[in-house]
This record gives C-alpha cells, structure tokens and sequence, in this order.
C-alpha cells in the first residue's frame, strides 16, 4: 500500500505522477477487498469508480469545490482520498466511519442523504448560491451520479432548471455501468446503450486518442470534438436528448483510463455553462466474483471470503426470502397477480417471481412515485399489482399512494421491506417512518408480521382485499424464531396470558419477540401481563378496546418513530371509544439514528425486553405509591 499509503489529502492526489496512477488504482482495489469482505458494504459500486475518482480529485479542488454523490454508497474511494483511509476497519461500525457521505466526518463531505436521484437538484441549488454570493467564478459544482438515478423523475425535473442556466458553471459526471441494483431498466438506459454501442462513435474515439493526441495541435483539436453541441456529433452518436435540453455533452469516455477522464473533466471544467461527462465503467472491476454476479449480491454485501466473494454466514433464513416464496406460491393460484419494483428486482425478493412469471413482472426504475401511480392503473384494468419496496424508500411516493391510490381505493398491496431499524447503513435507511405516515392515508390498511407463519398469512390476506389498498411491513435480516398465539379472539392474537389483568402489553410486528420476553420478566415480578399482537394495525380489531378497559397499564412496542406511529393510533382509538387507561408507548425517539447494528441501536434507544420491562414496574410502582398515598390522606 505504497502510493495508497501517502495521499492523506486530495492535494497529495495531485502529486502522484501520471505515470503511477494505473498502479495506484490497483492499490485501491485491493484495499477495498481486504477491507469490505471484512465489514461488508458496497463493494461492486466503489470498484467501479476508482479511476473515475482519482480523476475527479486531481481535476477539482475539493472542498472548496463541491462534489455531491448521488446515493453516496459509490463515496469510498473519495473517503479514502480525503483523510479517512485509516478508519476502513470501522467501516459501518458504531462510532466507525459511515457507508456514505457524512458532514461530521469531514468538510469533503455534502449530502448524506443516501436516497437517489437527488444530487443534480442539490448541485443546481448549490450553484444558484454561489452565483448570488459571487463565488462561482472561483468555485465549481460536480454532481456525480449514476445512470439508474436517470431513471428517477427527480434527475430529470433538475436537468431541466440546469439547463435554463446556460451560463451557470456545473459539470455533471454519467456513472454509467448499465446497472443500479439490477440492469437499469427503461428509455434512457436504452439511449445510452445506444452512445456506449455505436460502432461509428466508438472509431472516432479511437482515432481521437491514438491519431489526434499524438500530433502537437491533436490536443485541442480532440477536446473541441468532445465539445461540439450538434452537427456531426448527432450523426455519429444519438445524445440529442441531452444536447436538446441544452447541456454539453462529452463521452462516452472510458470511465477505466483515467488520463481519458481527466481529459474530459479538464475541457468540462473550462466550459462556463453546464456540462454532461459520459464515463462507461463496469461495476467491480477488478474482482471476478463482482463482474460475473447476476444477483447483485455485491451491489452490497455482509462479511465475505475475499478470494471466492461468498458469504461467510449463509443459509440464514430472511424475511425477504419467505415473502419471495410465498409470492411465487400465490403467483401460481392467481393469474391476475403482478410485481412492481423499483430496480431492486433481487434486493426485494422478486427475482424468485420474475423467475417463474417473467410476464408479470414491472421494473420501473428508480421511480417510486411511478410505481405506486402505475400500479393504481394497473388495479383499475383488473390486475392486483404487489409493489415491493424498501420502508425509507415508501417516503418518495406518499403523495401517490395517498392520492392515487387510496382515494381512488385501488387495490395494491404494497410490501415494505427494511422496515424499523435497519442499523449500519445509517439514517436515511431506517424504515422508521412508515407507521407514522400511514395512520394518515384513509382508505389503507396496514400489517405488520411477527414472524414466517404470519407473513405468509398477512400477505395472503392483503391481496385477496382489491377495494383498498393494503400495507405489510417487515424488517431486514434473519427471521425471528416462531412465535405461536394461545389463541386468537376476534382477529387479536394473544401470546402470552398471566396472572391479573395489570399490563396490556401490545407489540407491533416483529417486536413481539421483545414482547414476550417483557411479559416474561413482569410475570417473574409478580405482574399479571397479557401480550398481543393485534396482525392487523390499521384500523385496529374493535377487541382491543376491550382489553385496555379491563387492564390497568397499556404499554405498546414499536420499532417506529414514536411521533405518530401505531401506539397514537392506539390512543386515538381508544379516546374515541371513551377508555382512559395509562399508556405508555416504546418506539424510537423523534430523531435520526446513527449507524450501528439493529441490536446496538435498540439498546441506545431503550428499546430492549431489559429497558422496558423496568419502565413498566417503575410506572407501576408509581401507580401504587399515589393511591397508597391517596388512600392514607383519605
């Protein structure tokens, strides 16, 4: 790690000669193994862009210049040129460095949010500040992002202010590796299919690097080439469409041959207007296992073996796989069942029913809000579509399933994977939302799993409802261990049932696990405890009611935000039915939680059977302590 070794700044980057850049790169790809195989993390996304990297940190000056990666899970090797190579070993860990962007780690660093397709709309507003301040003339704005974000309506409704401001500075740099998650899918990736595989486009490069650059004038004869607007460039190349839209347009470029990026980013950088760099790369390169993956797995992956790219622990059983079985399942009994997803085919688990029914399959690209409309459509003309998506990621489409959706009460069912707390890939992945801004949808109802058995259920039960939309959420990882009812009384299943009526404990989906043990731990304590899980909690089984008014403390767990989530619901359901009994609600606090794993960040939060179980006895014993106090002044 010789070159790697020395660059603690990006100006140390500059210093490298051009010579030892190729050496150098391979140095990074070799740490990126080593160390991500240990911790896990985006992998094949960050062994794609290293020379792209290196070129953009020896052309601009960062921080001064701002450069904004969209997603942010492509940030490593930036992490790595801007101080922080040392802290790879904490990668994703609690108190470690993150998996993306964060301002608290370094000035290098601008938008944390890991959400796509945002970094174009950040960069023009960045741009619009420096222009007002009059910093734009010694500042420049690089927007990085991939070709899946394209497909985000977002990026496009950017590109069109951008390009309004044919004066205004800002390069924007095409990642464009043909995949997001899965292959990019839909229009645009077909444009740029068709620039990376025009055989005439591709000569005229080849002439331009090996005739041109060796003349003295070839140079800046070359760089005018790559800086034409239109004319010969759209008979040789269709980008018109970006060119239309009134940006320049440079590429493609070999997002491999890093004296070609720079070239690029030379000329893009001199040009005082907005400019589009087209760089072709190949996600992981340089590791066999990531360039022969169809699945994705290393988009992301957990701790694997370095020389093979396996899992160290495999054969775990997850929600997302019993979910994917148990669709196919219902795929094969109901013709007029359909998946939606938003390029995250495997991620999801419907890369099992594309599989079986490649016929019923709907990857929209990046498009959340897209996918909940187009299902909507879809439901209108007889189908009923299954729309999986990540919890965080539910957020983008609100107003589409609000207003599209539910008012129209389309039958979709929508399938909220990650959903609580999602742990190391930080605050904008934690599904901690969803619970919240659903109790404000009329019209929806909402499930939340406890385990296999009841997912599978669940899910059957969600798509025989086509005259409203329904809702099922689950959490990452491995599922929990089964946990049976004593019975079930008018839809409410009860799972643990001692001693007096004192403690209504309800759990909210996977939380009941944490559920048990309380209820456990009050009974050890002489507290009689009853603990439900009412399946459905949106709206809410009429026989809850009956239960709190017959307990003397209501206690609710959720691992979703406490501001407006399933245990306000409660309250409201309750007040409305004139039943006043104490609650307590245990969720997570109206914060952004930090990464760490699920089990670290529970623990911070106070959302452990141990953290719990003691507030209850102590509300308890308060409970006592007023009436004895009140029964000795009486």
């Amino acid at each position: 790690m010789g070159l790697l070794q020395s660059i603690n700044s990006p100006q140390d980057l500059k210093k490298i000669p051009s010579s030892q850049i190729p050496a150098l790169a391979k140095e990074v790809r070799e740490f990126l193994i080593d160390k991500v195989s240990k911790t896990g993390g985006h992998l094949g996304p960050n062994l794609g862009v290293v020379e792209l990297t290196i070129a953009i940190h020896r052309v601009f000056d960062s921080p001064k210049d701002s450069i904004i990666w969209d997603t942010g899970h492509q940030s490593y090797v930036h992490k790595m040129f801007t101080g922080r190579i040392d802290q790879f070993s904490e990668l994703r860990k609690k108190d470690g460095i993150s998996g993306y962007p964060a301002r608290s780690e370094s000035d290098h660093d601008i938008v944390e949010n890991s959400h796509a397709s945002t970094a174009l709309s950040w960069a023009d507003g960045i741009a619009r500040a420096y222009e007002q301040t009059g910093e734009l003339k010694d500042r420049h704005v690089v927007a990085v992002v991939g070709d899946g974000s394209l497909t985000g309506g977002m990026s496009w409704e950017a590109l069109n202010n951008i390009a309004s401001q044919i004066h205004r500075p800002l390069v924007i740099i095409v990642n464009d590796n043909g995949r997001s998650y899965s292959p990019t899918i839909g229009g645009l990736s077909t444009h740029l299919a068709a620039l990376r595989t025009n055989d005439m486009y591709e000569k005229v490069l080849d002439w331009g690097k090996e005739t041109l650059l060796k003349s003295p004038i070839g140079r800046p004869v070359f760089e005018a080439l790559h800086g034409m607007k239109k004319g010969i460039k759209d008979v040789l190349a269709p980008q018109g469409l970006f060119e239309d839209l009134g940006l320049k347009y440079l590429g493609p470029v070999d997002g491999h041959d890093e004296d070609l990026i720079e070239n690029a980013l030379q000329v893009a950088k001199r040009f005082n207007g907005p400019v589009m760099v087209h760089v072709i790369t190949e996600k992981g390169k340089g590791y066999t296992p990531a360039i022969e993956d169809e699945a994705e797995k290393f988009h992301a992956t957990g701790v694997i073996n370095p020389s093979t790219g396996k899992p160290i622990n495999s054969g775990v059983t997850t929600w997302t796989s019993v979910f994917s079985d148990e669709l196919v399942a219902i795929g094969k009994e109901r013709n007029d069942i359909v998946a939606v997803t938003a390029a995250m085919l495997g991620p999801t688990g419907l890369d099992k029913f594309a599989q079986q029914f490649p016929d019923r399959i709907y990857d929209v690209g990046i498009a959340e809000q897209h996918a909940a409309t187009s299902a909507a459509g879809m439901a209108f003309g007889g189908l009923h579509p299954v729309v999986a998506v990540y919890a965080t990621f539910l957020n983008r489409a609100f107003d589409q399933l609000l207003l599209d959706v539910a008012l129209h009460n389309a039958g979709v069912t929508f399938v909220l994977d990650r959903a609580g707390i999602t742990g190391d890939d930080g605050a904008s992945h934690n599904g901690m939302w969803d619970l919240s801004i659903l109790q404000v949808v009329p019209n929806l109802i909402l499930s939340a799993p406890r385990d296999s058995a009841t997912l599978r259920e669940l899910l059957r039960e969600s798509v025989k409802v086509n005259d409203r939309p329904t809702v099922l959420r689950f959490p990452k990882g491995s599922i929990v261990p089964p946990i049976p009812a004593l019975e079930r009384i008018e839809g409410v299943d009860v799972l643990v049932k001692q001693g007096e009526e004192d403690i209504l404990l309800i759990s909210i989906g996977a939380m009941a696990h944490v559920a048990v043990d309380v209820a456990q731990r009050l009974s050890d304590q002489g507290i009689g405890v009853t603990a439900v899980d009412p399946r459905w909690i949106k709206p809410l089984p009429k026989y809850l009611a009956k239960l709190a008014a017959n307990h003397r403390l209501i206690a609710v767990v959720e691992d979703n935000s406490r501001s407006g989530g399933t245990a306000t619901g409660i309250s409201q359901f309750l007040r409305d039915k004139n039943i006043y009994t104490p609650q307590r609600d245990f969720g997570i606090p109206e914060m952004f939680l930090q990464h760490a794993s699920r089990a670290q960040v529970m623990s911070e939060i106070g959302l452990t059977a141990q953290d719990i179980s003691r507030e209850i006895i102590e509300t308890i014993a308060r409970f006592d302590n007023a009436i004895s106090e009140k029964i000795k002044k009486n």
